[in-house]
């Protein structure tokens, strides 16, 4: 019985939580890694671009509820991620011909297009800033649970109880049917087999006939839509603020090359990597030792190697690691 309260303590605190997080890190990562692997850059903008995405998506679902339109035991957002979306995408693609294209034809060094995206950042930040303000939003409504600790206590007669949100079903599902999707696109359509090859030979490519702006545009389609979702995600989850995305540039770049930067394979496992570091490294094993220790060997303390304050510092050392020993990630991408 103590053994069981041990693995429901540690579901309910760390796998739960690091699944969540990690699916939504494994979708700004594969946005990342499509640029990337695409485009030739690091994309320092996306953070903010999944807070744009998020952003309207908000102001959609307010405009959703004031009208009464909602879907019960689900979040009305789900009604809204489509206009943010086709936000996102308008802007993305309004800033690739005002700003990218113009450096991508003089075909400049990638690190003149990551200082570019550097600038890109911060006008996004801003403009996000300006519009829905600097403080905190919420804008989860339906069902919290889908079961909660008490109602999992009743029913299963342990002392600790496991709470299932809703929104970490919805994130779990929504990930993996985009990373499903995008899967198919890239391995079975004709436009998909364009860019990866465009990615593997841009020479071959151009030489075989395919349209190099038309591979560029359905590129950051794509970045912008997974940045929307992952974004949506995430405020969903944990709530939402302009200067948190900013924040999340770090664990999502972390994600993309420690999986192999340019590999959507490796973006994914990245996130989940990353994701499970960050929480089992910042979590207090002290309630969980509890269960399965004598009383007279538990350690005194929290037992926890770092503050949850520093979980961004667990990204930044593995990014370093990643780096040093192994620069083409896990599985292989284009060197970082």
């Amino acid at each position: 019985m103590e053994l069981l309260n041990a693995i429901v303590t540690l579901l309910n605190f760390v796998i739960l939580p690091a699944l969540t997080y990690g699916s939504q890190l494994a979708l700004g990562a594969l946005g990342v890694t499509l640029i990337y692997g695409i485009l030739r850059f690091s994309n320092f903008a996306h953070g903010d671009t999944m807070a744009f995405g998020t952003m309207f998506t908000i102001l959609a679902t307010w405009v959703l509820q004031g009208a009464g339109v909602g879907l019960g035991v689900l979040p009305t957002a789900l009604i809204a991620l489509p206009f943010g979306i086709a936000a996102t995408v308008a802007y993305v693609l309004a800033t690739d011909r005002v700003v990218y294209r113009f450096y991508r034809r003089q075909r400049v060094k990638p690190v003149v297009l990551v200082m570019v995206s550097l600038g890109v950042m911060f006008i996004t930040n801003g403009v996000v800033r300006l519009i829905i303000g600097p403080g905190d939003q919420r804008f989860d409504d339906g069902e919290r649970f889908i079961f909660s600790a008490s109602e999992f206590r009743e029913w299963s007669g342990l002392v600790e109880g496991l709470a299932f949100r809703t929104t970490q079903a919805l994130t779990l599902i929504v990930a993996l049917l985009c990373m499903g999707l995008l899967f198919w696109f890239l391995n079975r359509t004709r436009t998909g087999k364009s860019m990866r090859a465009y990615s593997d030979n841009e020479d071959l490519a151009l030489l075989s006939g395919i349209s190099p702006e038309r591979v560029v545009m359905v590129t950051w389609v794509l970045a912008a839509t997974l940045a929307t979702v992952a974004g949506v995600l995430y405020g969903l989850d944990k709530g939402f603020s302009p200067f948190t995305y900013f924040q999340l540039l770090l664990p999502i770049f972390a994600a993309a090359i420690v999986g192999g930067l340019g590999n959507p394979m490796g973006a994914i496992a990245g996130g989940y990597l990353v994701a499970f570091a960050e929480m089992t490294i910042t979590y207090a094993w002290r309630r969980v030792l509890g269960h399965v220790l004598p009383e007279d060997l538990m350690p005194e303390g929290l037992v926890q190697v770092l503050s949850v304050d520093y979980k961004f510092a667990v990204s930044f050392a593995l990014l370093v690691v990643v780096l040093i020993f192994r620069p083409t990630g896990l599985f292989r991408g284009k060197s970082a």
